[in-house]
């Protein structure tokens, strides 16, 4: 692990981009699903603190205690991780609860699936995308919405809400660039390259650790390891970690489109792609699934022709495991541990 070396300015202006990229507004009453422990609280904190805001904060994050305190405490805001959102959409009646006023909610952490961000807005909630890392004091990215978008249907609103966004209020520059060369990438939404950060917003350097700080902003940019593309009008949209592209017959496949793809399938709860070895091909895409406490019957082959369905042929998973997905104390998927039972289980 690397320490993050941070500043007050940076943190300064990131929770005064909260504020404004978010319309905080004066006295909102904010939910902490986000723990304050991880990266400040994406420097909420300090963005509460400025606008007079309220905190409700939980001990256990729980579809009935979220919907609990909005429908007692009016809650206005809040944070979370598509988990979170997940748990929300997925919530048995027992839990829910009614409230008669819209709940802004920001997302990041993950790429959410458009099916989630669907199935939240049609819950009575009002979703902001935004991307950024630890390294970046939270979110530096964010998918700032424009008015003639409310003329697409739901689902096209919410295809275009999943994209990551523009550079936020505070971020000097963002851009998409070929790490070998940094040349940016053509605006086409096909070419990848590495999304990289300048600004004030941006980390210092790692705590005693001077190499890892040069190879981060080798060429004057941070280099964040997310690739992605660039479309016409600027926006960005993330399409793997660059640990967690797959390469299969010298083809690039992106696990976050599989696990979007596997989102929208009724019997899913949680979904992760990662590579498996393969003799012929190099790797090809594993998916480690939980399902629905509803789901009646679901095999590995209902899943596999459910995603050939809907994707080519060789982006269709190749294997499908059933379990509980493994996560970290902030709901992140620890891929890792997956990568590590695919090469345990080996070729096919």
């Amino acid at each position: 692990p690397k320490g993050v070396v941070y500043h007050h300015r940076g943190a300064y202006l990131n929770a005064s981009s909260n504020i404004i990229g978010w319309n905080l507004g004066h006295h909102p009453t904010y939910l902490w699903t986000l723990p304050m422990f991880h990266c400040n609280g994406w420097c909420f904190p300090w963005s509460l603190a400025a606008v007079g805001g309220t905190s409700i904060c939980l001990r256990n994050v729980s579809a009935s205690a979220i919907f609990g305190a909005i429908a007692d405490h009016g809650v206005t805001h809040f944070c979370g991780a598509p988990i979170v959102l997940n748990l929300i959409i997925n919530a048995p009646e027992s839990e829910t609860r009614e409230f008669d006023h819209t709940v802004e909610v920001m997302t990041a952490a993950a790429p959410p699936p458009a099916a989630v961000l669907a199935a939240m807005e049609s819950s009575g909630f009002s979703m902001t995308h935004v991307y950024g890392l630890t390294e970046t004091y939270g979110p530096a990215v964010i998918c700032a919405w424009h008015p003639e978008w409310n003329d697409l249907t739901l689902a096209e609103q919410a295809e275009t809400k999943s994209r990551q966004g523009v550079p936020y209020h505070m971020l000097e520059d963002l851009k998409v660039l070929e790490p070998d060369t940094m040349n940016v990438v053509d605006p086409n939404a096909s070419q990848l390259g590495e999304v990289m950060f300048r600004g004030n917003i941006v980390m210092k350097g790692y705590l005693k650790n001077p190499q890892a700080t040069e190879e981060a902003f080798a060429g004057g940019w941070f280099h964040s390891g997310d690739l992605g593309v660039m479309y016409p009008d600027g926006y960005i949209q993330l399409k793997d970690r660059s640990k967690d592209i797959i390469i299969s017959g010298g083809e690039n496949i992106s696990s976050i489109e599989i696990e979007d793809r596997l989102y929208q399938h009724p019997d899913i709860l949680e979904a992760a792609v990662v590579a498996r070895p393969d003799n012929k091909w190099g790797e090809t895409p594993c998916a480690f699934i939980t399902l629905k406490d509803t789901a009646d019957g679901v095999t590995s082959q209902d899943i596999i022709d459910f995603c050939r369905e809907g994707m080519a042929h060789f982006k269709t998973p190749r294997t499908v495991i059933f379990l509980e997905l493994p996560k970290t104390s902030t709901g992140k998927v620890q891929k890792y541990i997956l990568r590590e039972k695919t090469e345990a289980m080996g070729s096919l």
